[in-house]
């Protein structure tokens, strides 16, 4: 079983002798960003299977299949096993975050997609996203935070707008951005989604980020919902 890692459009294979690192000053160098570790990833084989391991001291990593059916937040000091054919991971050091997607072949399992029930068109409806309903005023502000993600063709960085920019591009003010952001991260919160909130009452400072990342694994925006921001 393979495992290639894609970033930019360059592809790094993984070997069986010793783990393919991933960062600053690794065997895949994802940018000379200086938040970001020398080492923070590594990709290695273990008992028939490929896991990804963070091997940082404070960044985390997003991890999704392809169809949005599987995702993991991969603390420091923490690994997965890799069990189907195609992943992407996310990630965010300072102002910038990555992407990158991993392939392998001959996985040990397959994942299998059921068909979905049709999103409601009428004005005013609420969109269900797993276990959390968005309104289209927050679906919005999810496609405007991750536009750039939505509108590239190939896994890299990109960065996330401010909210100053993200409400000039949906024609808000700021504090209706800031009002509805802090709604959105709330509603998910309360769902199970980590990483939202610093502690009881204290909004985590790179909620942004996480947001993003959750919202591109769990394919809750999709290319399609770019529609809504014309």
């Amino acid at each position: 079983m393979g495992a290639i890692v894609d970033f930019c459009g360059e592809e790094f294979p993984a070997t069986d002798t010793a783990p393919l690192t991933i960062g600053r000053v690794a065997d895949v160098e994802i940018d000379d960003n200086p938040y970001l570790h020398r080492v923070f990833l590594q990709l290695h084989r273990e008992h028939d299977l490929w896991w990804l391991s963070n091997v940082g001291s404070t960044l985390t990593a997003t991890v999704a299949d392809k169809k949005g059916l599987f995702q993991a937040w991969l603390s420091p000091g923490a690994r997965i096993p890799l069990a189907l054919e195609a992943f992407t991971v996310w990630f965010t050091a300072g102002p910038t975050t990555y992407d990158f997607d991993i392939l392998l072949t001959d996985t040990p399992f397959v994942s299998v997609e059921t068909a979905a029930e049709p999103e409601p068109e009428e004005s005013g409806a609420q969109t269900t996203v797993g276990r959390v309903s968005m309104t289209p005023d927050q679906k919005l502000l999810v496609v405007a935070l991750c536009e750039g993600f939505l509108t590239s063709t190939y896994a890299g960085h990109g960065q996330i707008p401010s909210s100053a920019d993200a409400a000039e591009r949906l024609g808000w003010t700021v504090t209706k951005f800031n009002r509805k952001l802090d709604n959105v991260c709330q509603k998910l919160a309360d769902a199970g989604t980590r990483g939202l909130h610093g502690g009881p009452g204290k909004l985590a400072s790179n909620r942004k980020a996480r947001l993003v990342e959750h919202a591109l694994s769990t394919r809750m925006v999709t290319e399609a919902d770019l529609r809504l921001l014309d």
